[in-house]
């Protein structure tokens, strides 16, 4: 299979320049070259960034405490309940979650189904050998086609939304209008060239004149109209229960700022962050901040309530209070006590993970 830089080459010699959103898709799932395709091991202290799954099993299990009580408030005789997870990397959350029912909710377990939604056969095959112990998890690789047409449960992702290609939009303040970044070739660099204006600028960008009149030469901010569409379809797809997304990302005041001229768009390789996003394609993780009001309205167009958009803080406290007081959690033990540390302190994962949940 070729390797993501030569389908790159290939692909802008032929038909000339192409949107970042290109480049990243193919960056990051070109078949068994792309990112994501080979990098088993990309998370953790010995990848190249640090989830909130990779700080140990506590995560998995406090979400395994928030998702019994929302499937007890479904439970009912005529109907299969299912916990889909889309983007389950190599299976670990799922394994976390699966073992706390197994362990405590037993009963529980046996009436749910446990659905992966992954496009990927070889992710499918890394996560099939993790989970191998449990009998009720299915494989999907789309909504679209699958037997998975309703779903009485919970849809959920978890740094799932961040890694859909994203497109790159600038400012020009000289006639005052919106473009799209796009990827070229300088030889055989990969390298920034501006593409046409933006004709029916988003919704983000349609701030008030005021706004717009101070916005810096080439501000630039990031899209992901395949987010939104895959939340989209997924609301679609519940019929009732949750769909929750925990990623980072921005709340509607934040989506401008100072400190972000050059977007949030980064490149991760070995814990480092870097602006050079045109290096390496395949070799290191592209992500961006999820532009959570376009999110939250995707959902509520498609009937979809918003029940709580909080941080990540927020969201674990709430959950481990509660299981703490109905005693679903003992007391944490010393490492349990460093890992909720770590998910939830402002230095450490605390700091720009939200949590959307909305229902039907």
């Amino acid at each position: 299979m070729k390797m993501p830089t030569v389908v790159i080459h290939e692909e802008i010699r032929k038909g000339g320049a192409i949107s970042f959103a290109r480049f990243m898709e193919l960056a990051l799932y070109c078949p068994e070259t792309g990112y994501y395709e080979k990098n088993q091991d990309s998370v953790g202290r010995t990848g190249d960034f640090i989830t909130s799954v990779s700080t140990g099993s506590l995560f998995g299990e406090l979400l395994a405490v928030q998702f019994t009580r929302w499937l007890g408030e479904l439970r009912i005789a005529d109907s299969g309940l299912r916990i889909v997870e889309a983007g389950a990397h190599d299976g670990a959350l799922a394994a976390d979650i699966l073992r706390w029912l197994e362990r405590f909710r037993p009963g529980l377990l046996s009436e749910i189904e446990y659905v992966i939604l992954e496009p990927s056969l070889r992710r499918q095959a890394w996560q099939r050998e993790k989970l191998k112990q449990f009998s009720n998890v299915r494989w999907i690789s789309q909504f679209s086609g699958s037997t998975v047409q309703r779903v009485d449960g919970i849809i959920f992702g978890n740094e799932l939304l961040d890694a859909f290609p994203t497109r790159r939009l600038g400012w020009d303040a000289k006639v005052g209008k919106w473009f799209e970044w796009g990827v070229t070739l300088s030889g055989e660099t990969f390298a920034w060239v501006r593409l046409e204006e933006v004709l029916q600028p988003p919704a983000i960008c349609l701030q008030p004149p005021e706004l717009l009149a101070v916005l810096p030469d080439n501000y630039t901010l990031e899209i992901s109209p395949a987010a939104e569409n895959w939340w989209r379809v997924a609301a679609g797809i519940l019929a009732r229960g949750k769909l929750v997304a925990i990623d980072y990302g921005f709340t509607a005041a934040e989506q401008f700022s100072a400190a972000r001229l050059n977007g949030t768009l980064r490149a991760y390789h070995r814990h480092r962050a870097t602006d050079d996003l045109l290096a390496n394609p395949g070799e290191q993780d592209l992500t961006a901040h999820v532009n959570f009001p376009a999110i939250q309205k995707a959902g509520e167009a498609a009937g979809l309530k918003t029940e709580s958009f909080c941080t990540q803080p927020q969201f674990l406290t709430r959950i481990l209070a509660g299981a703490v007081k109905d005693k679903s959690l003992a007391s944490l033990d010393a490492k349990q006590v460093r890992q909720f540390q770590t998910l939830t302190h402002p230095e450490h994962l605390g700091s720009a993970f939200r949590v959307l949940v909305q229902s039907r």
